[in-house]
């Protein structure tokens, strides 16, 4: 099977965030994932929340990459966000109106699988959605019904971090 892996540099600008998900639409559409299709809806959710907790609590310059199956491929799209921070993630639940803490809930929610992983002098974090029948959980998942279960057994590492 035939993965197309791209990157773009991201800014530790909220700005960047916009960016991002324009750019992640474009690499989709190459791929053949429409924007109109719920998996093409779920990454852009994926990628605007990955992006966004490197942005606001990384703090750094980051990269984010995509690996794409090619064209009517089955296998996972991995979205993952490299940061300059040592501070691991952790998945917090908020409450009423809380403007934070909802990111990570989301992308576990949403997200076939998820984890991260200590990268030089940062970390990487991960999500993968299947792309046979993904993003059929986005509306459960945001509506409070049951979605996917927490698969990845890298996520956690501490009780300090990176608030979602």
């Amino acid at each position: 099977m035939r993965v197309l892996q791209v990157q773009l540099e991201i800014g530790a600008d909220p700005e960047e965030v916009g960016r991002a998900r324009r750019w992640a639409r474009s690499r989709l559409a190459g791929c053949g994932v429409g924007s109109d299709e719920a998996l093409a809806e779920t990454l852009l959710l994926l990628v605007s929340e990955l992006v966004t907790n490197a942005v606001v609590h990384a703090g750094t310059p980051s990269v984010l990459r995509m690996l794409l199956p090619g064209r009517q491929s089955p296998g996972a799209v991995r979205v993952e966000v490299a940061d300059m921070s040592t501070c691991p993630p952790r998945q917090r639940h908020a409450e009423g109106d809380d403007t934070h803490g909802r990111g990570l809930e989301l992308v576990a929610g949403l997200a076939d699988r998820w984890g991260w992983q200590r990268e030089g002098l940062g970390k990487r974090i991960w999500c993968e959605l299947d792309r046979a029948g993904a993003g059929q959980e986005t509306v459960s998942a945001l509506s409070g019904l049951p979605a996917q279960q927490l698969t990845a057994g890298a996520v956690g590492g501490g009780d300090g971090g990176l608030p979602a």
